[in-house]
């Protein structure tokens, strides 16, 4: 039975179908808004507030450009990757890139594990961190493999949304304690200035906003919730070439949505660890990391605040543990395809192959958060690695956009040059992260 239909043209009938953006916001404000974002306005204050706005927006359009060829063509993140020229070692020299960020992400999903750990030990828990860690990634299991995916991200985006706006409520309240937030201080935040240690900018650069992980994931989740199955084989008809700039606009409005969304979430978890934190003097580190972030909430709020940050938190870091493992696992299927390591011969079989890795990832990232410990750590490894893969995905993006993508859909000249902007931009903080570790390490 076919699945082709046109796009929506009224605005209440595009934001029916919006999906793939707002379930990227749900499991993207994470780790990053949580825990790195505050880190970063409890280290320099006010200052990086521009680097905050601008790092979101950049990567709106490389996001755009990678749904944009998965809808045309019809193929996943990796197989478009593979196609990148360059040099090929079974796959392609970006895949391997890519591979590299992927183990990484392991050690930024076991930092959030341990970060939920954490919760249930200040709840009070009678039960080790240790052993609660493994029951965080046993439940995630389970879960996942059962097939209970849609009540989870229902659930879950319901209290993450609570828990953003609880937060974006905790900036309006600064404004009646010790901690207000005036004029210059937003001034002083938009002022040009790039700190001496660009460490935690950068990590925070790689996973605020839509990181590089999620950028992966995007086209995926475009392609398996309904654009790509709307828009259907390309057959060079003008019908199909309709259709694919219709459902391309609706994409569009969906990635701006979830933009508005994760960047006033990510500003809000800023402004609270700048005007807070840092006025506190206080360090978000492995040890209390958790008890450490609570202040932005009973600064505001009172100390009773503290279980309503302890809830929302679970839900941001569950979430994104729950919907991270849900889109890697559909990634190490796809992987194992582009690898030449395994074939399936109907869908079945590789949803058995996405159970497994249900499974497995969930083993291998509570292996690694009982062997290591140290969640803000953990986090930065993934977040570091993200960051490092920016430049390499926003140049993927213009290959697609100006070698692959056929002329009915590409996008404008003042897209293309945002386009180009964001590309640069990326390829510049990567370029100034990598010569300030190697100046450090040959002083």
């Amino acid at each position: 039975m076919s699945t082709e239909r046109p796009a929506p043209t009224s605005w209440t009938g595009i934001a029916r179908q919006l999906g793939p953006g707002l379930i990227i916001s749900a499991i993207i404000v994470g780790s990053g808004e949580l825990i790195v974002t505050p880190k970063l306005g409890a280290a320099h204050g006010f200052t990086l507030l521009w680097f905050i706005v601008v790092g979101c927006v950049l990567k709106v359009f490389v996001q755009v450009e990678l749904g944009r060829h998965a809808l045309a063509k019809g193929v996943t993140t990796l197989e478009a990757m593979d196609g990148i020229p360059g040099p090929r070692l079974v796959v392609s020299w970006l895949v391997w890139l890519w591979l590299a960020m992927y183990v990484a992400l392991v050690f930024q999903v076991a930092g959030m594990v341990g970060g939920l750990a954490d919760i249930f030990s200040i709840a009070g828990a009678p039960i080790p961190p240790g052993w609660l860690a493994v029951l965080v990634g046993a439940v995630t299991a389970i879960l996942l493999v059962i097939g209970r995916y849609r009540f989870i991200e229902g659930f879950s985006t319901a209290l993450v949304a609570l828990f953003t706006l609880s937060t974006v409520v905790a900036v309006a309240l600064l404004q009646s304690t010790p901690f207000a937030v005036n004029s210059a201080q937003v001034i002083d935040g938009f002022r040009f200035r790039v700190p001496d240690s660009f460490n935690t900018a950068f990590a925070a650069f790689g996973i605020i906003g839509v990181g590089a992980s999620e950028l992966v994931y995007y086209p995926y989740w475009c392609l398996e919730k309904g654009y790509g199955r709307s828009v259907g084989p390309n057959d060079g008809s003008p019908e199909w070439q309709a259709r694919a700039r219709g459902w391309l606009r609706v994409m569009g409005v969906d990635a701006w949505v979830s933009f508005a969304l994760y960047t006033t979430a990510t500003l809000a978890f800023y402004v609270l660890g700048a005007a807070i934190l840092h006025a506190k003097g206080l360090v978000v580190e492995d040890r209390r990391m958790i008890e450490t972030l609570s202040h932005m909430y009973q600064g505001t709020f009172g100390e009773w605040s503290l279980w309503i940050f302890l809830a929302g938190a679970f839900a941001v870091l569950f979430s994104t543990v729950f919907g991270a493992t849900a889109s890697n696992a559909r990634l190490f299927a796809d992987a194992l395809t582009v690898f030449k390591i395994k074939q399936y011969p109907t869908a079945e079989h590789r949803a058995r192959m996405v159970r497994f890795a249900c499974i497995l990832l969930p083993t291998a990232f509570t292996t690694v958060y009982l062997v290591f410990g140290a969640p803000v750590s953990l986090v930065f490894v993934g977040a570091l690695a993200q960051g490092l893969m920016l430049p390499f995905l926003a140049g993927a993006a213009l290959h697609f956009r100006f070698r692959q993508t056929e002329p009915a859909l590409r996008p404008g000249r003042l897209w293309t040059a945002a386009l180009f902007l964001s590309a640069l931009s990326m390829a510049a903080a990567g370029l100034y992260q990598v010569v300030g570790q190697v100046s450090a390490l040959v002083r």
